[in-house]
This record gives structure tokens, C-alpha cells and sequence, in this order.
């Protein structure tokens, strides 16, 4: 297949040999570097790239992953990163509005009428920047000689992927992992592997986050390899019987085999000291079925994140061991029970913050550093729930939730803002994705990341389908999916309040953004259908989060009131180097020469961005702390 810069343009082409999204399980070789966590079969491609900016695709390096082309006037950038932030393009921050507002005139396709996709909207696009990377490895020992994929945690937004001159796939979806298989493209010794980033593509109308906007490979990359037997997928169910005193172990396993499927796979359940407290012996196949009982099961909880490992060998026709996937396992039962929603038979209360991945001199490229100060401050401050705003977040940080026991609203990768509030009015004469039958697959499979990467975390109990993306038969689909797929938890769509013609078939809980307390009390006065939930209030701009006991004050009134969201955890702003002094000073939006920008809306944090706390956190801590 021939790679095709229309496919920028077209909504309804968004992945092209992508592999299936699957769980995000680990494979070792042996069960010593799954406790060491140190699995020979991954090799990481962070670090130097060689690349080539391109200030729109008429002037990008047309043929740049071909094997013989000369790229002696390639720049070195570094992966994980963002194009802007090594000083290439335009650094803007933009709440609502899209980045070519005011400068094109331009609709999404098949909205307002049309009948197809505006040729050239975004691959002829004169601000449409091109980043080209190329990078040349040598694969490891222990991953030669087996079948090899790559995984791409984080691109934005749209990219290409070619090895050894030879292409080999399209994604988007800029937060979801994408993955490719490499097998066939591999030779010995030195791989050429390529990338093209475009800025924009059509999923920039599914992708109009309050942020920063940025472009390139924003996350980790790594090869991994798949022994001749291999886990492709896991789904882990770990629930508890009316009593909360015995738990019921569900597992299902998808295999795959690089030649027969022929071998074993044992199945263990380890207690937190390591022991191996129930375990079965299975012959391989495709799909295999497991479930266990588990007597006097400890549960998971905020205060008591108690994590099992569930650890998964296979060995191959004779005998010798080629994987281990461990992965821990929370019991834990989350259900609607008289319209409350209730975790191990108590009521939930979400004392949450709205969570941007950021960091004030790497973007949205975050350390683990980052992610282990942001938990310490949560533990710090009754913190107990995160809602991932607005996209999902790097894997690590789901694993760290399910460690602290942080409640988490696992968000999806969308926002389309700017397509139905026009100049601050509710205006849906044309909006994305709506009820547009081109547009549904594009966002089912957004929905379907999500939950596939991350359906085996405790710490989610929430699937939120999006968040500011009006209403419509495309995420009254996405709603169907979550319940279809994962009968264990609920599901979050605020705007709903802008249709109420979906109010039956969209999102288990009401949700409103700054609701006033008063009409909160309204609602939940009249015997509501739903429990109430902030997903976003306490607007922590400036000195504004004054008066917060008036809405933790309904949390002992009203038991349908079950919390929410502060917006948000940490300012979006860039360390630079003043011109004047030469010292170094934290920039918001506005201040890179960024037009349009919406300025210093993006400072509403309860920590500066260099993770100093605002006085405002200890009104967080006190108040949060009476119901935690």
C-alpha cells in the first residue's frame, strides 16, 4: 500500500494497519525480569532522532524515509518531546476556538451539507507544520529471530510510518497508543525507521482540548518483541459477592503462536508477600477462559489499595518458558444501588482534580518524576479521585493510581469545542462528531482504545466518553459501547445538559461544569434520575476558590451528591528565559507572540507549573479532608 497525504482530509480514514488496541500487559522472559521489571524482549527507541522541519507539507522532504536519501541537513531532536518546544513552529494556547480560526474559513467534511472531505483542508494546509524523523536501530539480541512490533505511546496528530523505505502504516488518534507490526519490514543489522508528523489532520476537530497546541512525538516509543507463544490480549475481572467477603476471578487470554499453537499456560494469583494463593495449568489455544474463587477476598479501596498479582507463563511444546505477564489486580465491586453509586457497598464520595499531563519545561511530555510528585501531593491533600482531562494519560499513571488508590474518570480522546459554541453561544449548526454517520467510527475507535489499554485498572470506575463535545447519535454510540464491553463500571458525559434529547441514553450520572450550588441543591431536591457529579467546579483562576464548603456542604445532605472535579491540578505555563533580566520566568498563553490566544486561562491550577502549591490547595486539604 502506498501511503496518501489525503488521508489528512478525510474523517473516516484514521487508522491504516494499526494493530488491534489491546490491554497494556508486559511481557518477560523469565520471572526474574518481571520482578525486576526489566523485560529484555522491549527495546526502547528514545533518545536522538535525526529530523527535518517543514513549515507546511508543500516544502516537508518528499521521500525522506527512502533508504538512499541524503539527510546530511537533518537536525537532531529528541524523543519524547514536542516540535515547538525544541524551537521550531508556533507555540499558542487556545481554549475553545480551533488554531486556523480567523485565518481560513473551513468545515469539518460532511457537515453543513457536504458531501465528502474539502480537498487540500489540511494536506495543502500553508500552517499545517511537518515534522520527518528518522531513526536507525540495530534490534537486541534477545529480539531477533521473534516477530516485532512498535509501539508509539503518544504522536500528535496524525503520522506515517514507513521502515526500510517501505510503508507501513497511518494513525491519528494523537493519546492512544499505536501499535504496528514490523516483522515483515526487519533485516539484519542496521533498520531505517521513519516518521511523518503532520500538525493537523481532520481529528484536530476531535482534539480542540483547552491547551496548549503542539505537535511531534510526544511520548516514549519502544520496540517489543512477541515469543513464539505469546499474550496478545488480557481481560481481568475481579469482583466480590453481595457479602464483600469472597471474590470471583474472571480472566480471558488471547494467544497467539508464531508457528502451531502448542504449549502450556499456568495461571497464578500471588498475595502482596508473593504467594501464590490459587493457581491453574492450561493447555494453549486462542482464547482461553479462566476463573477461580477466592476466599476471604481483601479489597480495593482509597485507603486500603490492596493489589493481588495475577501472573500469567507460558511455556512452549517442550517445556522451556518464552513468557511472563504479570499484572496486579484489585477487588473491588463499583454499582449504581438506588441511584448512588457505591464502591464495596459504601457510597462514593469523589474528592477529585482535573489532571492535564504537564510539566513546565517538557509540555505534556511528563517524567515519572512528575507522576511521583503528583501522587504525593494528592496523598497530601485528601485528594482521592482524578479525572483524566481530556485525553488518556501515559500508562504509568494508571498503574500508580491503582497503587495509591486514586479513583480515576478515564477520559477519552475527545473534544470538539469549537464546532458547536460559537463566540461563547451554544450555536450546533454544524458541530463533529454530532450525529454524522462518517465521523462515528472515528470516535468508536477512540472509545475503544481507551478502554482496551486500560480495562484491567482497579483504579478506573469511570469511563468518560469525552467532555465538551455537544450531543449526538455518534456519542450515544460511544455510551452503548462502554456498557456493552464492561458491564463493571459507568459511564461520564457532561455534555448531555447542551441535548437533553439524549439524557436516556447517554452517561449514568448528571454531570455539570460550575454549576451553582443552589441549583445543584434544585436538582437534587426533586428526585433526580442520577446522582450529581461535578466533573468540573472550583475554577482555580487567579484567587478564586473561595467558598467551597458550599458545595462539600451537600455532600452530607444529599446522598446523590457524590462530589467532583476541581478545574484544575497544575497551571499550563513554560519556563523561558526573560529578555531583559536573563533570568528564568514562567510564560502563559499570550506571551509567545501567540495570536489568537486565550492568555492566562491557561493559570487555573492548584499548583504553579513548576509544581509549587497555591495557597488555594489548603482550602483543598481542609475541606476535602472532612469527607476523605
Amino acid at each position: 500500500m502506498k501511503a496518501e497525504i489525503s488521508w489528512l482530509d478525510d474523517p473516516q480514514t484514521f487508522r491504516i494497519n494499526q494493530l488491534p488496541a489491546h490491554s497494556d500487559h508486559r511481557g518477560y522472559a523469565t520471572v526474574a525480569e518481571a520482578l525486576a521489571k526489566q523485560s529484555s524482549l522491549v527495546q526502547s527507541l528514545d533518545g536522538s532522532w535525526e529530523f527535518s522541519f517543514a513549515k507546511d507539507p508543500q516544502h516537508r522532504p518528499v521521500g525522506f524515509y527512502e533508504t538512499d536519501y541524503d539527510r546530511s541537513d537533518f537536525d537532531q531532536l529528541t524523543v519524547p518531546g514536542h516540535i515547538e518546544l525544541a524551537g521550531y513552529g508556533q507555540i499558542q494556547y487556545i481554549n475553545t476556538t480551533y488554531p486556523w480560526e480567523g485565518k481560513h474559513y473551513r468545515r469539518p467534511a460532511y457537515s453543513m451539507g457536504a458531501d465528502r472531505p474539502e480537498k487540500g483542508m489540511f494536506s495543502t494546509d500553508p500552517e499545517n507544520t511537518v515534522g520527518a524523523y528518522v531513526k536507525h536501530f540495530t534490534l537486541a539480541t534477545a529480539l531477533q529471530n521473534k516477530r516485532v512490533s512498535i509501539e508509539f505511546d503518544g504522536v500528535e496528530q496524525a503520522m506515517y510510518l514507513w521502515l526500510n523505505g517501505q510503508f507501513v502504516g497511518y494513525a491519528e488518534d494523537s493519546f492512544s497508543r499505536s501499535e504496528f507490526d514490523l516483522t515483515p519490514y526487519l533485516q539484519a543489522g542496521d533498520n531505517i525507521l521513519a516518521v511523518e508528523v503532520f500538525k493537523h489532520s481532520t481529528a484536530a476537530y476531535l482534539e480542540d482540548q483547552d491547551m496548549f497546541r503542539f505537535s511531534g512525538i510526544f511520548r516514549s516509543v519502544r520496540l517489543v518483541a512477541k515469543p513464539a507463544l505469546h499474550v496478545e490480549d488480557m481481560t481481568i475481572r475481579a469482583g466480590v459477592d453481595d457479602e464483600f467477603v469472597t471474590g470471583d476471578l474472571r480472566v480471558n487470554l488471547k494467544l497467539s503462536a508464531a508457528d502451531e499453537l502448542a504449549g502450556a499456560v499456568n495461571v497464578s494469583l500471588l498475595n502482596d508477600t508473593g504467594e501464590a494463593i490459587w493457581t491453574t495449568e492450561n493447555e494453549a489455544a486462542d482464547t482461553l477462559d479462566i476463573s477461580a474463587t477466592i476466599n476471604h477476598v481483601h479489597l480495593w479501596n482509597h485507603h486500603d489499595p490492596y493489589l493481588y498479582q495475577l501472573q500469567v507463563e507460558l511455556r512452549d511444546a517442550t517445556g522451556n518458558l518464552v513468557e511472563v505477564v504479570p499484572y496486579q489486580v484489585g477487588f473491588r465491586r463499583f454499582e449504581m444501588k438506588n441511584k448512588v453509586m457505591e464502591l464495596n457497598g459504601q457510597r462514593l464520595i469523589l474528592n477529585g482534580v482535573n489532571r492535564h499531563e504537564w510539566d513546565a519545561h517538557r509540555g505534556r511530555a511528563v517524567t515519572q518524576a512528575d507522576m511521583d510528585y503528583d501522587q504525593q501531593i494528592f496523598k497530601e491533600n485528601h485528594i482521592n479521585a482524578v479525572r483524566t482531562c481530556h485525553y488518556p494519560d501515559q500508562d504509568e499513571w494508571y498503574h500508580l493510581c491503582d497503587r495509591n488508590g486514586i479513583y480515576m474518570m478515564a477520559e477519552n480522546n475527545l473534544e470538539s469545542h469549537g464546532t458547536w459554541q460559537k463566540m461563547g453561544a451554544v450555536e450546533p449548526s454544524y458541530n463533529v462528531p454530532g450525529s454524522l454517520p462518517q465521523w462515528q467510527l472515528a470516535v468508536l475507535d477512540r472509545a475503544k482504545s481507551n478502554y482496551e489499554m486500560f480495562k484491567n485498572h482497579p483504579a478506573v470506575l469511570i469511563w468518560s466518553l469525552g467532555n465538551e463535545s455537544y450531543a449526538g447519535d455518534d456519542i450515544a454510540a460511544m455510551d452503548k459501547y462502554y456498557h456493552d464491553v464492561d458491564p463493571t463500571r459507568l459511564t461520564h458525559y457532561e455534555g448531555v445538559c447542551r441535548n437533553r434529547d439524549y439524557a436516556d441514553r447517554i452517561s449514568d450520572m448528571e454531570s455539570m461544569m460550575y454549576d451553582h450550588p443552589d441549583a445543584i441543591e434544585d436538582y437534587l431536591k426533586n428526585d433526580p434520575a442520577k446522582p450529581f457529579v461535578n466533573c468540573e467546579y472550583m475554577h482555580d483562576m487567579g484567587n478564586s476558590l473561595g467558598g467551597m464548603n458550599s458545595y462539600t456542604d451537600l455532600i452530607d445532605k444529599y446522598p446523590m451528591y457524590q462530589g467532583g472535579f476541581i478545574w484544575d491540578y497544575i497551571d499550563q505555563a513554560l519556563w523561558v528565559k526573560d529578555t531583559v533580566t536573563g533570568q528564568p520566568v514562567l510564560r502563559y498563553g499570550g506571551d509567545f507572540d501567540d495570536r489568537h490566544a486565550n492568555y492566562e486561562f491557561s493559570g487555573d491550577g492548584l499548583l504553579f507549573a513548576d509544581r509549587t502549591p497555591k495557597p488555594a490547595l489548603q482550602e483543598v486539604d481542609y475541606y476535602y479532608g472532612q469527607h476523605d
